[in-house]
């Protein structure tokens, strides 16, 4: 079970660090709310699908007595995750694919810290990668005196938003269907991304079509695929382990911005984007030996 679930996380980062350059490719002709709209609107009936599929192990886990419904806890679940997707969207019309990836992963420093407020003890390690990551965004996004950028601002804060959904994807994967925990949290996404587009963008269907391709991808690998298996890894595989894993995705998205559009960074770029990468492994590695301490 272990093993599936490693899998599972490592095939959903790859999607997700290559959907970054989806959603810059995307808003070449459409904005952010309508790019988002549209992407859910295509995941929605592939979740569906999912759903229709998993019904004989539903109808069994009924039978049991152990079925949950994951459609409140999704509902829950999707207003963060529209919120985090959405400052996402917005924040990659200024800055680039790669930074992009790894501001975004910083959420791996964050569920650690996170802990704090929820009574566990910050260990040492903790403290260490959390210092490191932070200097390697520094690195990475400061350029002028010690502002971020305003595209880097907007994506810290996605990525705080990326650590709420990650905390309670975590809270509720465990106890209810999370096939319709993912469908109800794209819906959620759908709806209000929606709302959004028609209000700031009216988006034209010559718009939508340019960016077919792009929103495809996102919408049927990203948010249809990805996320559900997010939770389904996040069922078997352990909090540290899990976070390892998807802290692949900055590296994905690093790479695929390089070669698909021709993105490059300077040695300082370069090294923030270590520095990071080091401290949210450094920050799992204490959760590891935290686990390995109690068992």
């Amino acid at each position: 079970m272990r093993l599936r679930g490693s899998l599972a996380l490592f095939i959903a980062a790859f999607i997700w660090g290559t959907t970054f350059v989806a959603q810059s490719v995307g808003m070449e002709s459409i904005g952010p709310f309508t790019y988002g709209a549209a992407r859910y609107v295509v995941a929605v009936p592939v979740v569906l699908l999912l759903w229709l599929l998993f019904a004989p192990k539903r109808r069994a886990a009924k039978a049991a007595g152990t079925y949950r419904s994951g459609f409140k806890a999704g509902a829950l679940v999707g207003v963060v995750l529209f919120l985090a997707t959405t400052l996402q969207q917005v924040g990659m019309q200024y800055t680039t694919v790669g930074k992009t990836a790894f501001i975004t992963c910083l959420y791996l420093v964050f569920v650690p810290l996170a802990a704090v407020f929820l009574g566990s003890r910050i260990r040492t390690l903790h403290w260490c990668g959390a210092f490191l990551a932070l200097f390697g965004l520094y690195c990475l996004s400061m350029k002028d005196g010690f502002a971020l950028s305003y595209g880097d601002a907007i994506m810290l804060a996605s990525s705080l938003l990326w650590t709420l959904h990650i905390i309670c994807v975590g809270r509720f994967a465990a106890f209810v269907d999370v096939v319709e925990l993912s469908a109800a949290q794209l819906f959620v996404c759908a709806c209000a991304s929606l709302v959004l587009a028609v209000l700031f963008e009216q988006p034209t269907a010559a718009d939508i079509e340019a960016s077919a391709a792009a929103i495809l991808y996102a919408g049927v690998m990203s948010s249809g695929v990805a996320f559900t298996l997010q939770i389904v890894g996040q069922q078997y595989a352990e909090p540290a382990l899990a976070a390892v894993i998807m802290s692949l995705e900055s590296v994905f998205g690093a790479v695929s911005g390089a070669i698909f559009l021709g993105e490059s960074m300077r040695a300082a770029e370069l090294s923030g984007c270590a520095l990071m990468l080091a401290g949210m492994l450094l920050t799992q590695l204490a959760g590891v030996r935290g686990d390995k301490r109690l068992s």
